[in-house]
């Protein structure tokens, strides 16, 4: 009877959830980038994002009809643009977005205030923190919100894609003679990217050497005196907007200067190369092209 009774109880507690865990504990969870677990009780179904590159991601991951609030600048796809606002990447307004009761918010870890997102977290809202830093995170991230908005098959359709056309520009462009450049993400103050910054390994795909990527900070501030110093083959310019390059037209002043002497001062709208999402592509394709046409005018 003993024997019985033990192998009974035995089968009884294999039946028991474990310690720490309940009968209704989240069935879907993920890692985020400050390494934490991200868990749900199903895939999404309203989802806040508090950066236009988050929105990016989210429509590229096939998860885009599950948005329902997102920051100012969201503008790519078309259909971003119709999503409800509830304020700016670094301004978020609180009320209006627990208005849209999400069932999660996906915040950008640089770019978000953390007092405020942290206040959605203690108001009861799960949150996942990311932040991209090369091309293999974008990949992740875009696998990572498939699992979370039950979109998995599009989202690792897509990462594996983006990776693919990287590693094409790649193998067509390793070989090519470098090409020094300078890249500017701001006018005032002047600004700049190291070589651990995504633009920098977008322009390394490329053949392009940053004239200050040892630079300790991630988007370091220069004067034009440093630039003119370390005479920059190219000048590739951002802006305010998708088509203005007015903040080339200063630079047309030092003739001197080997970038303006051979004519290789370059836009690119901002949110093709800046954007941490698969459109990264377009921009590298046109800034791998630029640098090309960099090395036939030597």
């Amino acid at each position: 009877m003993t024997r019985v009774f033990l192998i009974a109880a035995t089968a009884l507690l294999c039946l028991l959830p474990a310690r720490g865990l309940s009968v209704e504990s989240p069935a879907l969870c993920v890692q985020d980038d400050l390494k934490r677990l991200v868990c749900l009780d199903a895939p999404a179904e309203r989802i806040v994002s508090l950066s236009p590159g988050i929105t990016e991601l989210l429509f590229a991951a096939g998860a885009g009809s599950k948005i329902v609030g997102t920051s100012s600048y969201s503008d790519y796809p078309e259909a971003a643009r119709e999503i409800r606002r509830i304020g700016s990447h670094n301004r978020v307004d609180v009320e209006r977005l627990l208005a849209l009761r999400p069932d999660l918010v996906l915040a950008w870890i640089s770019g978000n205030p953390s007092e405020q997102v942290e206040r959605l977290e203690s108001l009861g809202l799960t949150v996942y923190w990311g932040e991209e830093r090369d091309f293999e995170d974008i990949a992740h991230t875009l696998e990572r919100y498939g699992q979370l908005a039950g979109t998995q098959t599009v989202a690792r359709q897509v990462a594996a894609e983006f990776l693919a056309e990287i590693e094409a520009l790649r193998q067509r462009h390793g070989e090519a003679d470098t090409v020094s450049y300078f890249y500017q993400i701001w006018d005032d103050p002047l600004m700049t990217v190291n070589d651990e910054h995504l633009i920098s390994q977008a322009a390394a795909v490329c053949g392009g050497k940053n004239v200050f990527g040892e630079l300790p900070r991630l988007t370091p501030r220069v004067d034009r005196e440093s630039v003119l110093a370390r005479d920059p083959e190219v000048i590739v310019t951002a802006g305010m907007g998708e088509d203005d390059p007015s903040w080339l037209e200063p630079w047309r002043g030092y003739r001197d200067l080997r970038a303006v002497r051979q004519d290789n001062l370059l836009f690119i709208p901002p949110s093709s190369i800046q954007r941490a999402t698969p459109r990264m592509v377009d921009g590298m394709r046109r800034l791998c092209e630029k640098l090309e046409q960099a090395r036939e005018r030597r």
